[in-house]
């Protein structure tokens, strides 16, 4: 230990003499009960409340000095729970979905078990989230070393039609990573991110769980509207302009940064019959071709390029690939050593934190395999896909010699704990995983200032500015598709009829377009139509929220039928919200005019329908021309299907 210290202070001096001929600027730092240090006329927090400058509490100092120093004050309770990433729960809901934090059991969770990582879930205003979030920051501030909480959050910018929650939020919408990729600039996508970044730290937001670099290769994948779609060069200038924007450069974080975690390493877009590996019945990806593989790692190298924060693995299995002669263990990503060891660390070089998907460690129950009973509302059960047969303990063991540092949807860090004690995992592997995670809090600024200024927050999320540039960002998104007769652009003096909008588009689109209420009244139909699914397995969590099965509209398919009906008297200009590669021969064979979006609200729908600027997005993917055709690609591989609409296709005009 002797030897431990005089390293560290070697360190201390080194690192203050290269900084003496400079004049040291005080950094803003804000507590609620801490007190403060003051030498040389600078203030520091006295984190560890001894009245002295320990190397971790001196921001003059670099990230991984002082994360050396604190990680040698852990103790071993204390590490494991730096380990774990919890849900942020809240009143009536263990998931965080709600208007209020749960304070009284997220004290627990950051006293009593040492968890220092929460996702917020949080469906509140601005002004309400910054304030409950600096309430989270007050509690972590009260404990033993006073280590600031990372708030990471699931994406909350992407706009859905007559979603009322998401767009109360506050924040700004833009289309959904699908119309970003339609778009197909890099700059355009690193201003996206620049924006949210801005948006998530005003909140006290500091880790953005995403982008998804997975490529999508099959189609009736349930998460196919997360990625990028199947072009594997375009996937990974659209991650790396995200990640860069998110993290404020690209040169790793810096205080002003969210850190990004881009997921989910690797090749979980080839989803065996598009089925989700959220589910049991969805846990393999499948894959055909040798080395096709490579194909799905080719968007994350865009991500390395900008030294993204964090990884998380993939739930899936990766049924019979393999790569450079290399048969991958049939296990989930979490557990999988070749892909997160040998492939990611070795051959990639990725230098950052590996955290996992939720509740890898837990088990998959009889309700996780069969779906609950008709009569009781499904909920969140394990995924350890490949593992079902170990141990909790076994589960995590495997996991972090696989090389995961950080947990997931877990709270309970107690079998780490006795695992280290037990011998069964070195206690230098933990020391490992915390030190790189503390490093980045250190980076991220966290320490000095983890609070936000609530009326600032309320001002900033959304504001006029950032929704001009998500409203172009949506503008510029939509796909020509067909335009029979020249259609479009709609005259300004028509009478719109409205098929498939909210009720309130009347009143949103007041001065803007005449619209009619009866059919026969029209000059024009305008119909809001959304891509074919089944949900098969609504006994099951995840199951219940995801879109599977048909790409297809079925034959008695009610949006189908009135096309064709108001067809026969009127043109009709109709706009597809694409979530998944839908087969839209029907609507091509009926409709005037086909328009594919990816989120838009009906002010920006009707300004660009209205418009006689040129069209300018391309399809990120292909569209089928049937289901046949969907049934004969391989699920591993981009762009092999018999397509309706190609890969990059748009019209202008």
């Amino acid at each position: 230990m002797t030897n431990k210290r005089v390293k560290l202070a070697l360190l201390v001096s080194a690192a203050l003499a290269v900084g003496q001929a400079v004049a040291i600027e005080q950094v803003e730092i804000k507590s609620h009960q801490l007190k403060k240090i003051v030498i040389d006329n600078l203030e520091f927090k006295d984190f560890d409340k001894d009245g002295k400058l320990s190397p971790f509490e001196d921001w003059r100092l670099s990230p991984e000095v002082r994360a050396k120093d604190l990680l040698s004050k852990l103790s071993l309770e204390e590490k494991a729970g730096l380990m774990m990433h919890g849900n942020a729960k809240s009143l009536g809901d263990e998931l965080g979905h709600g208007d209020k934090y749960n304070l009284e059991e997220i004290k627990q969770l950051v006293l009593d078990d040492k968890v220092n990582s929460l996702i917020t879930r949080l469906e509140v205003n601005p002004k309400d989230f910054a304030e409950q979030n600096n309430q989270l920051q007050q509690i972590a501030e009260s404990s033993r070393l006073a280590i600031p909480l990372t708030i990471s959050v699931d994406p909350r910018n992407t706009f859905y039609y007559g979603n009322k929650v998401t767009s109360n939020a506050g924040f700004s919408q833009w289309p959904g990573t699908l119309g970003m990729a339609a778009i197909g600039n890099e700059s355009i996508i690193n201003e996206y991110g620049n924006i949210i970044r801005q948006e998530y730290r005003s909140l006290g937001v500091t880790q953005a769980l995403s982008p998804m670099a997975d490529l999508g290769t099959e189609p009736r994948w349930s998460r196919f509207e997360g990625t990028f779609g199947e072009d594997p060069m375009l996937s990974k200038s659209m991650v790396r302009g995200y990640i860069s924007g998110m993290q404020n450069g690209k040169l790793g974080l810096n205080s002003q940064s969210v850190a990004a975690v881009v997921k989910h390493w690797v090749g979980y877009g080839a989803a065996e019959n598009g089925l989700d590996s959220h589910n049991s019945y969805g846990k393999y990806a499948l894959y055909t071709h040798k080395n096709s593989l490579e194909q799905h790692i080719i968007p994350f190298t865009g991500a390395f390029e900008v030294n993204v924060a964090a990884i998380m693995p993939t739930y899936s299995i990766l049924k019979n690939a393999q790569l450079n002669d290399h048969k991958i263990e049939p296990v989930g990503g979490g557990f999988n050593r070749y892909l997160l060891k040998d492939l990611l660390r070795d051959t990639y070089q990725f230098k950052g934190v590996i955290i996992s998907d939720w509740n890898i460690t837990k088990d998959c129950n009889e309700v996780c395999i069969n779906g609950n009973p008709p009569d009781i509302a499904p909920k969140a059960e394990g995924m350890p896909w490949g593992v079902e047969d170990l141990t909790v303990e076994q589960r995590f063991i495997k996991a972090i010699q696989a090389g995961v540092q950080q947990f997931g949807g877990v709270s309970d860090s107690s079998v780490i704990v006795s695992a280290v004690k037990n011998n069964k995992l070195d206690e230098k592997t933990i020391d490992s995983a915390v030190l790189a995670i503390l490093t980045q809090k250190f980076a991220l600024g966290q320490f000095e200032n983890p609070y936000v200024d609530p009326t600032e927050a309320s001002r900033f999320v959304g504001n006029q500015d950032f929704q001009k540039v998500a409203d172009k960002a949506q503008f510029d998104s939509l796909v020509l598709l067909e335009n029979k007769d020249k259609i479009l652009p709609l005259k300004s003096s028509s009478k719109v009829y409205l098929y498939g909008f909210a009720e309130d588009a009347k009143n949103t689109l007041k001065g803007k377009i005449t619209i009619v209420d009866k059919l026969d009244q029209a000059d024009v139909v305008v119909a809001r139509v959304n891509a074919p699914y089944e949900q098969k397995h609504k006994n099951y969590f995840f199951g219940a929220r995801y879109h599977e099965g048909s790409l297809e509209y079925t034959a008695d398919d009610k949006d189908i039928k009135f096309i064709n009906e108001a067809s026969k008297k009127h043109p009709v200009v109709v706009t597809v919200y694409l979530d998944r590669p839908a087969v839209l021969t029907p609507v091509k064979q009926i409709a005037n005019a086909v328009v594919a979006n990816f989120g838009v609200n009906d002010v920006v729908l009707f300004k660009r329908l209205l418009d006689s600027k040129p069209f300018s997005a391309k399809l990120p993917f292909a569209l089928p021309d049937s289901m046949n055709s969907v049934i004969k690609q391989s699920s591993d591989l981009a762009n092999d299907m018999q397509a309706l609409y190609p890969l990059g296709y748009g019209l202008t005009l």
